[in-house]
């Protein structure tokens, strides 16, 4: 198992994870994918999705995999009118991180972020590790904490 920028940073912090590897298949870079090989209750598995708000600039969502990110509630709870998914050719960029391997801990730059409010149901939620094939178990209000952010409702 590969060591990324995430584990390492939230070793530094001192916060408890597990870490876990899968197969991931190019075909299928889907959150659901992951948490099904894992053997991962797909509620309590974030996907980490990259927004630009019409006047706030870029922001971070993390929700459930099976589900999809409701625009407007996102423009709202972050202080836009109107908010967009960024390209995924802009991911890398903007992130360091590709598709199917964005994790919500140690971006290029801290964005605000935004982790559905759901996350609070379990003891411990799946994010991306920073590469596609590995993903993080931790508490949800740790992750929150470490990355400042804040919870909202977030899913259509």
């Amino acid at each position: 198992m590969t060591t990324t920028n995430p584990m390492r940073m939230l070793t530094t912090a001192g916060i408890p994870y597990e870490a876990m590897e899968y197969a991931y298949d190019e075909s299928d870079l889907s959150g659901t994918h992951a948490a099904a090989e894992l053997g991962l209750d797909p509620d309590a598995t974030f996907k980490t999705l990259v927004l630009r708000g019409d006047k706030n600039g870029l922001f971070v969502c993390c929700i459930p995999v099976a589900e999809e990110v409701d625009l407007k509630k996102a423009a709202g709870i972050s202080g836009n009118k109107k908010a967009e998914m960024i390209h995924v050719k802009e991911l890398p960029v903007l992130t360091g991180y590709v598709r199917g391997g964005c994790s919500p801990i140690g971006m290029k730059k801290l964005f605000p972020t935004y982790v559905d409010e759901t996350a609070q149901l379990f003891d411990t939620i799946a994010v991306s590790a920073g590469i596609r094939g590995q993903m993080l178990l931790l508490d949800p209000d740790a992750l929150k904490g470490f990355i400042g952010a804040e919870y909202g409702d977030l899913v259509k």
